[in-house]
């Protein structure tokens, strides 16, 4: 039996394609990886396995007939898991919420276009409630642990996807992005995840907003998570709404023009992280990359400022009318939080007027066309994803929580929004990447960051950078 950990998707239907070894075979493999890490990770929280199984037999009669994945689909045989915020049928989205399991429902659109290419869709992978945390734990399914350490978060809100991606549970995930979702879990985790430029894939049946909704709401976006660079390039070409090549002609790092964007007053970094993607940026340079420290491409305080007004009135909107109303006593004063002045600020973002988000669109607009004069010098922005590496669980009241630097120092929880900020509010993609492990071993991703509409840019890079410099290596899963 192949080791799942040694395959990506690629590998998988190249080996299938071969008849080395069945859908199936590999289907159960799966399952049996997820079942065997359940205790210790708890990463995939729901699964239907039988109409899997049902489908994957289908693909292998296929094949058998003589038929490859190019007659079957780009993903025949896959097997796949599905983050818990997107509906599948037959298993709809928690999205952490036991009010939210039992409604009648189809396939999510992006989970409908894997499944058409002959994805194996077969289990959910844990989210925080409402998918509103950098970790990932609710009342309904427990908390997931990190499989390079089972005492640390996996990231959120794609935590599960980023723990099952990491362990050889699955090849291919569909995350989501609006605070970092795709990138935090992929550097905590060690693997690879694309948030691609806004409205590009459909979010129909991504749950929050509230089951049924119509509109697809600002900032929000889905994307692939894999093993590999190039999977992700297969799955976004199936996602997408528009022209992504399922494959591209080799990439090379010779002559690339980076931007490495590592010092900004305003967000803090910890000297791990800062070590580890100076490390990488050497390397990139070594290989021929033309590497150019660069200073903030925007003004790093007048960012956080616009993309959190921009950001809290879609979260506050999902939440209970109560926490509404709570939220709109902190416009002056900041006593919600009980004076503290930086929790006071998300509050009174949550409860903008329509005029004041016009203001706050009006500056992100004009940080867009800051970026776009950026890289007609540049033909990508490299960053760090997280200001530290995977923490320790902590599930305190969220203006209770801090971050711990290595040297000890700490920093303000809500500090994990400063460097995913500037793709997010202007909707770049950024492909994220392994850079390297920490000096306790901990995986480090930087961000790929480039044009609007430069999907193909970011992800040709991270595939060079694959192919040249290494990318994923298995976590030791000895505990």
């Amino acid at each position: 039996m192949a080791d799942l950990r040694s395959l990506d998707a690629t590998g998988m239907i190249q080996a299938m394609d071969a008849r080395r070894i069945s859908a199936l075979e590999f289907l159960d493999a799966s399952i049996a990886q997820s079942h065997r890490l359940k205790d210790k990770l708890n990463a995939v929280v729901a699964e239907n396995p039988e109409p899997a199984r049902a489908a994957a037999r289908a693909i292998d009669d296929r094949r058998a007939r003589g038929e490859s994945s190019a007659d079957i689909g780009l993903l025949a045989g896959v097997p796949m898991t599905v983050k818990d915020t997107f509906d599948v049928d037959g298993l709809p989205a928690s999205s952490g919420l036991q009010s939210y399991l039992g409604r009648a429902t189809g396939d999510a659109a992006a989970v409908g276009r894997a499944r058409t290419e002959g994805a194996v869709i077969w289990g959910k992978t844990n989210v925080p409630v409402l998918a509103g945390d950098w970790q990932s734990y609710n009342k309904l399914y427990g908390t997931t642990n990190n499989p390079w350490d089972p005492e640390r978060t996996p990231g959120g809100s794609s935590g599960g996807a980023a723990a099952a991606l990491a362990s050889g549970i699955t090849p291919l995930e569909i995350g989501s992005d609006i605070g970092g979702s795709l990138r935090i879990p992929a550097s905590f985790c060690g693997v690879f995840s694309h948030k691609p430029t806004y409205g590009l894939v459909s979010q129909r049946g991504h749950v929050p907003p509230a089951p049924g909704a119509a509109s697809e709401p600002d900032l929000n976006v889905i994307g692939p998570m894999a093993r590999s660079a190039r999977d992700l390039r297969l799955l976004l070409s199936i996602l997408a709404n528009g022209p992504i090549p399922a494959r591209a002609p080799p990439a090379v790092l010779a002559g690339l023009k980076v931007g490495l964007w590592l010092d900004e007053p305003a967000f803090i970094v910890d000297s791990e992280v800062k070590t580890a993607v100076e490390s990488f940026a050497l390397d990139l340079a070594g290989q021929g990359a033309l590497v150019e420290t660069v200073n903030s491409p925007v003004d790093g305080d007048a960012l956080i400022d616009v993309y959190l007004q921009l950001l809290y009135p879609i979260i506050m909107s999902d939440l209970p009318a109560s926490a509404r109303r709570s939220a709109g006593l902190a416009r002056g004063p900041a006593k919600w939080f009980g004076g503290d002045a930086r929790w006071a600020r998300l509050a009174r973002a949550a409860t903008l007027t329509h005029q004041e988000w016009l203001v706050a669109n009006e500056r992100r607009a004009q940080f867009g066309r800051t970026m776009r004069r950026f890289f007609e010098k540049y033909d990508v922005l490299i960053a760090p994803i997280a200001p530290v590496t995977a923490f320790p669980h902590n599930h305190a009241p969220f203006a209770r929580r801090v971050l711990r630097c290595s040297d000890g120092a700490k920093i303000p929880y809500d500090s994990m929004l400063n460097w995913i900020a500037l793709a997010t509010a202007c909707g770049l993609p950024a492909t994220a990447v392994p850079a390297g492990l920490s000096g306790q071993g901990l995986p480090v991703g930087v961000q790929i960051i480039g044009p609007r509409g430069g999907d193909s840019k970011t992800l040709a890079v991270a595939q060079a950078i694959e192919e040249q410099l290494g990318g994923f290596r298995a976590p030791s899963l000895d505990f």
